[in-house]
């Protein structure tokens, strides 16, 4: 690791097989912790390469439990982390609706790295148990419409570097592979990004890929369609800029996205999404995330009709009659 760490030093780029192996040993624990800390500061303080990322991903991906749900053609909605805002459960939550709506998730997820609750802290909360039995997370997908893998029991080397993430408590380039790792390799994607540079990194990477996905980016610095600026989508057709008001939402505050400063305060805000109890500024977040997705999916949809689909499960209790049979599979 030393003669790695200098390489890195030096403002010297890894190969993807090096960045492969690399990933691979901090598994087999061949690394302490002040040196994998060091490995991951570097990531801090420059750009990741494709190169890297891709060599990052493929020891990930080669080390994972699988879980093959190929059959339900599903999704995965999830962003990055690190944006540093401590929004509410937002992709967890647009989860539920593309579910209610009748489209199939899988949902990869862990505990907030860099914010008071990631999904795995609201599902906790809700009584979820974590599992990475087949049958039953098959089952749930297949009777409820989504199944959620937590990251630690599908991928061992992000349960080996959980604690020193946690101490570090700033974003670190595992925020950058949690989106590409999902162990079911799911058929679509919509991912979110905290910034342009790594919004581009993601669609050179994807587009190696059968994915067929949507990376989303708030310019104002979100992880996610916050509906607070304009925002950029890329697919592998083109990028495109819109603004909350070309879509017919109105534009919200960074204190309507606020997540709390508990677990039980962000679940709190959660359910009221998902009840429809919600402020307009939250449920119109939810559903703008949703409506994406639904369209990655039917991409001959326009994203209006996909806003209506989004906005019906949630208005209708399809998206909150989701979540309650999903918990009840689960607990």
């Amino acid at each position: 690791m030393k003669d790695i760490l200098y390489k890195l030093f030096e403002h010297q780029y890894l190969g993807r097989e090096e960045a492969r192996i690399i990933l691979q040993n901090i598994t087999q624990g061949k690394y302490n912790d002040a040196q994998i800390a060091s490995l991951i500061t570097v990531f801090l303080m420059r750009s990741i390469s494709v190169e890297e990322l891709i060599g990052f991903r493929d020891a990930l991906l080669d080390m994972r439990n699988p879980v093959d749900l190929s059959e339900f053609d599903p999704i995965d909605i999830v962003g990055t982390g690190g944006d540093g805002k401590n929004t509410f459960n937002i992709s967890t939550a647009a989860c539920f609706v593309v579910a209610g709506a009748g489209y199939t998730v899988v949902k990869h997820g862990n505990y907030g790295a860099t914010s008071v609750s990631g999904a795995s802290n609201v599902m906790e909360q809700h009584g979820i148990k974590f599992t990475a039995d087949i049958d039953r997370l098959r089952h749930s997908i297949g009777t409820c419409g989504i199944a959620y893998l937590h990251a630690p029991l599908f991928n061992p080397a992000m349960k080996a570097v959980a604690p020193i993430r946690k101490a570090l408590g700033v974003r670190t380039f595992f925020n950058m592979l949690g989106p590409l790792v999902n162990p079911a390799i799911p058929r679509y994607q919509l991912l979110g990004v905290y910034n342009l540079p790594l919004l581009r990194l993601y669609s050179y990477t994807l587009q190696e890929s059968e994915t067929r996905f949507a990376v989303v980016h708030s310019l104002d610095g979100y992880d996610e369609i916050s509906l607070t600026a304009e925002f950029k989508v890329a697919t592998p057709d083109n990028e495109k800029i819109y603004t909350p008001e070309s879509l017919g939402f109105e534009k919200a505050s960074e204190n309507d996205l606020e997540g709390g400063d508990t677990v039980a305060e962000a679940a709190g805000i959660f359910d009221k999404v998902l009840n429809n109890e919600a402020s307009k500024a939250r449920k119109d977040c939810v559903i703008a995330n949703a409506a994406f997705a639904i369209q990655v999916i039917d991409n001959h949809k326009t994203i209006e009709e996909c806003i209506d689909i989004a906005r019906e499960s949630l208005e209708s209790g399809k998206a909150l009659n989701t979540f309650r049979k999903f918990c009840s599979l689960n607990s």
